[in-house]
């Protein structure tokens, strides 16, 4: 395997763009450092490359294991295709897992969510648990500017373990959506979500949207959610993002990609793994790059890093392993 050190020119070329100036004062106290987190990389998107980097983190998922990705909203088509997951899911003896949505469409509803699993054909490799389909529990938030819980969905707490396997894209709200989205809102009961997107103000779905924060108060409250998550999980929990169909949107209706594909990434650190998607993006030769690079940029998406590092979710700086070679 190669290792590769990505914390100088791509954070340098980073700052230079949207993060420069943005991070808010830490209230955390310095930490002594220990080793830079390890993010684990291959550039070949198979079932068998998805196996084989969920076995390069060394840490197995055991117990009652819950994968939590999205299952798509009908219409859509990026998101991440059962025959690419199913290998990984049989192999953890996972159950597939999601929350409803605050924002109406095909999910909102647990027997529509179902319906989208099984017309998608998730329910063919797994059973679908909608973890809040009876109801939400609250997390503790630690360090929070803004929250101080977090409510997921309750059959969350009926997990020894949790996959978050993820597509790594562009997002019209958060810039980017990757690991951190995925166990914040991914993870937040449908109040909860409206809870994340107003910043802590209103749990009321139909309130959310004449509530909205400014924007980087939603990211931040992201981070929050997600470290809310995190913690509850300790090392009971690690990250994949697959990079591909990298449009500028959200896997619901997206628009069409405008560059190709990266590749496979996973690690133990959120933050790590966010981070390193993010600067392979930035470092790529495909002019294309600059459509995902707006849309990460005019919603200031690296801020969720910088706040997410900030409270202890994780760190930004990493190694980058290359397992092709």
């Amino acid at each position: 395997m190669k290792r590769i050190w990505m914390t100088t020119f791509l954070s340098l070329t980073l700052c230079a763009g949207p993060c420069g100036g943005r991070a808010r004062a830490n209230d955390n106290p310095p930490q002594e450092k220990t080793a830079n987190p390890k993010v684990y990389l291959t550039r070949t998107i198979t079932p068998e490359a998805l196996v084989r980097i969920y076995e390069a983190l060394g840490r197995e998922a055991t117990g009652r294991v819950a994968v939590k990705l999205s299952t798509g909203e009908p219409g859509g088509h990026h998101f991440l295709q059962p025959a690419l997951v199913a290998p990984l899911v049989r192999k953890v003896g996972g159950t597939i897992v999601e929350c409803n949505t605050a924002y109406g469409g095909g999910r909102a509803r647990t027997a529509d969510h179902l319906k989208a699993a099984a017309d998608h054909g998730f329910t063919a490799i797994a059973a679908v648990d909608i973890m809040d389909a009876e109801g939400e529990t609250a997390l503790p938030v630690e360090g929070g500017r803004h929250l101080a819980e977090d409510y997921v969905g309750k059959n969350f707490l009926n997990y020894d373990f949790t996959v978050v396997l993820s597509h790594f894209k562009g997002h019209a709200m958060g810039g980017f959506g990757g690991a951190i989205k995925n166990i914040s809102i991914g993870i937040a009961s449908s109040a909860g979500k409206a809870w994340i997107h107003s910043a802590g103000k209103t749990k009321n779905a139909a309130e959310m949207w004449s509530a909205l924060p400014p924007q980087d108060d939603f990211l931040e409250s992201m981070a929050e959610a997600a470290k809310a998550v995190a913690d509850h999980c300790g090392e009971r929990i690690l990250y994949i993002n697959v990079m591909n169909n990298l449009s500028v949107d959200c896997d619901a209706h997206p628009a069409a990609p405008e560059m190709g594909d990266i590749g496979i990434l996973a690690s133990t650190d959120p933050v790590a793994l966010d981070k390193a998607c993010v600067d392979l993006v930035y470092a790529s030769d495909d002019p294309g790059k600059v459509h995902l690079i707006e849309r990460i940029e005019s919603r200031h998406g690296t801020h969720t890093l910088d706040h997410a590092a900030a409270i202890g979710l994780g760190d930004p700086d990493y190694e980058l392993i290359d397992i092709d070679n």
